[in-house]
């Protein structure tokens, strides 16, 4: 798998964030852009992760380390840290594309049996 998803400049304003660093005690991460990417992967396709790309490495080994990094809440650092240089001023969500699911609109009503309701209530 080549890089599809970071670019170098991306790659650069998350790379201080993850864990594994040179001054981090503890095994030094080589292949966190790797890592990253496979999750990336994940993410982009909604693939199970026995559909990794064995150029990814082992699937089992990438799951574990992200289910890791989430109880450790390294994914909650590295979300604040990006909002915190996010170059987006305002997010418009747009209602009117958005659709309700068929169990979540107001039930259809009649004037007819609005009116037979109301008669058989007298």
């Amino acid at each position: 798998m080549e890089r599809m998803m970071l670019n170098d400049k991306q790659w650069a304003q998350i790379e201080h964030l993850l864990p594994g660093k040179q001054s981090d005690c503890g095994v030094t991460a080589k292949d966190n852009r790797l890592f990253l990417e496979a999750v990336l992967w994940i993410n982009r396709t909604g693939s199970p992760w026995r559909d990794l790309p064995a150029c990814c490495g082992n699937w089992h080994r990438v799951y574990v380390r992200y289910n890791r990094w989430a109880h450790k809440g390294v994914w909650q650092r590295i979300f604040e840290g990006l909002a915190a240089v996010a170059d987006i001023e305002f997010i418009h969500i747009d209602g009117t594309i958005t659709k309700v699911h068929q169990h979540g609109a107001a039930k259809k009503t009649n004037a007819k049996s609005k009116g037979k309701a109301v008669h058989a209530a007298a």
